[in-house]
């Protein structure tokens, strides 16, 4: 077993996405580590060589982006006191705070788990369509884009929760934009099916229906409470909210995966009855002294059986707390950062506008502002300030 600082504390951070790398970034910085001098030794575990900004796919889905502009070599986080270990993450022992990757077994003090979430195929989707939630899915999806003539175009959410809950809605506005731009608008049929009763419930009844609003004045329909059972040769199989089978011709598809926690995290007994790791609301601890987890792995209740929305920009807010606290405990002092749930997303519309959605999550003070320009160059510029600010 290595001991990977045999003069200061170690991190384990489990995962190498955006909470894992703003959580060793924070841990690094609060610490004092520099290059030459390292005070306390932080190890990144992640089994792919680039970190990617997920929140650009959707411009990558109609060639506004490709591969290289939107993630990085995963190496370049590697400073001060961080290290990346690449490889998978074989197990976890969350009592003993250990991680065992490659054959070796690394011994922290404290641990972050920040792996995300499992994506898996139901139905056979890979067949029908493209999961836009990777870079190869979205790419693809471009590549068909590129030869369409028209015809009835669906963008399915295939299971609940999943990750970046604003990318269906999305994705289906740019799309529509350019398809427009293309003059194949009036040939083609956009819909967006989920099993949501709403779109972003979580924030609230006026918010979903901004959001219908916004899809309606683009022309693009709206099946919620549908849930996918089958795929195949182009016909999408539903159940509608009234338990009725509903059937639909496609030409062209775009879907989410199922969302599963990763298993090596399960068969650590990391998970509740959700199936998630079920952390402290405000510390993100899970039920392991000195274990941690945040972003999409986590699940956080909030009221009206919604959960917490898994998205980036919580992952970043929860790397801020843990990372501060875990310092704090460093030094022998306690505690005193909570994790707030403040917000925002930008749901990028096309045409060079988009609108923010935010507020905090806990207390549902969330509204969401009228669309602009400005709010697409925020979200243009978090792109780039992410890449600016972490590689």
């Amino acid at each position: 077993m290595q001991n990977a600082n045999q003069n200061g504390k170690t991190v384990l951070v489990l995962g190498g996405g955006i909470g894992g790398v703003r959580v060793a970034r924070e841990l690094n910085k609060l610490i004092g580590n520099e290059n030459g001098i390292t005070l306390s030794k932080i190890l990144i575990f992640e089994k792919e060589k680039t970190s990617l900004f997920a929140p650009s796919l959707t411009k990558m889905m109609i060639g506004k982006r490709d591969a290289a502009q939107i993630q990085d070599d995963l190496s370049k986080v590697a400073l001060g006191g961080i290290e990346v270990v690449f490889g998978n993450v074989d197990s976890v022992d969350p009592e003993n705070i250990t991680v065992t990757s490659g054959g070796q077994t690394y011994k922290g003090d404290y641990m972050v788990v920040s792996l995300g979430t499992e994506q898996h195929d139901v139905h056979n989707l890979s067949k029908t369509g493209h999961n836009f939630y990777t870079s190869e899915g979205a790419a693809a999806f471009y590549e068909q884009l590129k030869t369409f003539k028209g015809g009835k175009l669906a963008v399915v959410v295939s299971s609940l929760p999943y990750k970046s809950p604003v990318a269906p809605y999305e994705s289906a506005m740019l799309i529509e934009q350019y398809l427009r731009e293309h003059k194949l608008r009036d040939k083609t049929e956009i819909s967006v099916y989920s099993p949501e009763r709403a779109p972003m419930q979580f924030a609230g009844e006026k918010i979903s229906e901004d959001v219908r609003r916004i899809m309606k004045e683009r022309g693009i329909e709206y099946k919620p409470l549908h849930q996918l059972t089958k795929a195949e040769n182009g016909t999408l199989t539903f159940t509608n909210e009234k338990g009725d089978v509903v059937t639909t011709e496609t030409d062209m598809l775009a879907y989410t995966p199922e969302h599963r926690c990763p298993s090596v995290i399960r068969e650590a007994g990391m998970t509740g009855e959700s199936g998630w790791v079920e952390a402290n609301p405000q510390t993100l601890q899970t039920k392991f002294d000195k274990v941690y987890a945040i972003g999409d792995i986590t699940k956080i209740q909030l009221k009206d059986d919604d959960q917490l929305p898994k998205a980036g920009v919580f992952a970043q807010y929860q790397a801020l707390t843990v990372a501060h606290n875990i310092v704090r405990q460093m030094h022998g002092k306690q505690p005193d950062k909570v994790f707030t749930a403040e917000g925002k997303y930008i749901m990028d519309q096309g045409d060079g506008k988009a609108t923010r959605v935010g507020g905090n999550f806990y207390t549902s003070s969330l509204d969401i502002k009228e669309t602009s320009a400005i709010s697409h160059w925020v979200k243009i510029l978090q792109e780039k300030s992410w890449f600016a600010g972490h590689f």
